[in-house]
């Protein structure tokens, strides 16, 4: 047996790497949800609804399993996967579907399976860890675009064809990111990859359920067939968990055959696909719940607005801090006053922007926003001298 002192000599870069976070005020650990949500991406308020828990109770009554027992290429494949991939392609308007586990596993399986040696992909400067670690495991090409610069991604493809670069073209951007609330110029995108036979891929994770048609999301009047590759995480406005990979019948084929973390991860719960069949459909024929929500980003924004923090537009509100220190500080305030209200810090944002996210979500009320506003006033008031 090892002892302690033992095993923490073992792991002596570790623990020194997390002591240097710790001493820089940047040490991440687990807590508890407490207060009103203010932090969650719940946005139509369906992870808690009874409409959720009926669409459960009917799949456990229809014997669905909880567990799948293996890869979908083994046994682990499941008619409710298959269900819920034909009601995300007719959704989605998409010529098929592919259900993943998580947005992650999404996100980096397609970077990393699609783009081949030889292409190129332009990608935002914001978006998710998740593309950015398929793209180092991928074999193409890539380079950065400043932030919702359409400009910066026609500079950044005529560039490389200018010096020869001959593949493929994949612009890859969110299309509402999640730190910063702001929408990408998915129009003049699409018009660039219409002029480059470029292929656009949209993650819709923060506008899922949220915008477009009956929840479709923000790249769905696009009109690129198949030029067009959308993401829509299913843990977010849907209320479940797992992602759909929407794209044409060659794309999904090609992941299913070629996609790592679709090839040799155990299946998502078919439950779990039943009852995000049935988000997808409560969300477009409740679009009741996307009017109040409308209704409670309006109404905050006329709220925050006193305080000289802008509107975004969407259910997502960054309150720029900038110190780390003091931004952590101003969440812990907002905790104990019972908002629950989380400091984002470096690295997840870019250095000096250290923020409160504010996420605005059916979970909460008119009053409950005014009354975190009173809160935000007091916790952003100069500290007397």
């Amino acid at each position: 047996m090892t002892d302690g002192s033992a095993i923490i000599s073992v792991f002596a870069t570790h623990q020194a790497q997390l002591d240097a976070l710790k001493a820089a005020d940047r040490l991440r650990a687990l807590r508890p949800r407490d207060g009103l949500d203010f932090s969650s991406n719940d946005y139509l308020g369906l992870a808690d609804s009874d409409a959720l828990r009926t669409a459960l109770a009917d799949g456990i009554a229809l014997g669905l399993p909880m567990g799948s027992g293996g890869s979908r290429l083994l046994r682990g494949n499941h008619e409710a996967h298959e269900a819920l991939e034909a009601e995300a392609a007719r959704h989605y308007r998409s010529e098929a579907a592919l259900f993943l586990s998580t947005g992650f596993a999404a996100n980096a399986g397609l970077f990393a399976t699609l783009p081949q040696r030889g292409d190129l992909v332009v990608h935002d400067a914001l978006i998710h860890a998740s593309a950015h670690d398929g793209m180092r495991i991928g074999r193409a090409e890539r380079v950065t675009a400043a932030h919702n610069d359409a400009s910066a991604f026609e500079d950044a493809i005529s560039a490389w064809r200018a010096a020869g670069g001959i593949g493929r073209v994949w612009i890859a951007v969110e299309s509402l990111y999640s730190m910063d609330g702001d929408r990408a110029p998915l129009a003049e995108l699409a018009a660039i990859a219409r002029a480059h036979d470029a292929i656009l891929v949209v993650d819709e994770a923060h506008a899922t359920g949220v915008f477009g048609a009956d929840g479709r999301g923000l790249a769905d009047d696009l009109g690129l067939g198949e030029q067009l590759i959308t993401l829509h995480t299913c843990g977010k406005a849907l209320g479940c968990e797992g992602a759909l990979i929407c794209a044409p019948r060659t794309v999904i084929d090609f992941l299913i055959n070629r996609g790592r973390p679709f090839i040799f991860s155990t299946a998502p719960s078919p439950l779990v696909a039943h009852c995000v069949r049935h988000a997808i459909g409560i969300a477009a024929a409740d679009p009741d719940r996307r009017t109040r929500l409308a209704r409670l980003v309006d109404h905050a924004a006329k709220r925050l607005a006193p305080l000289g923090i802008p509107a975004t537009g969407s259910q997502i509100v960054p309150v720029l801090i900038g110190e780390d220190d003091r931004t952590m500080a101003m969440a812990a305030m907002l905790q104990q006053r019972g908002f629950d209200i989380r400091g984002i810090r470096p690295p997840t944002v870019p250095e000096g922007t250290a923020r409160l996210r504010l996420s605005l979500t059916l979970n909460v009320t008119e009053a409950d926003v005014d009354a975190m506003a009173d809160a935000l006033a007091e916790a952003m008031a100069p500290v007397p001298a």
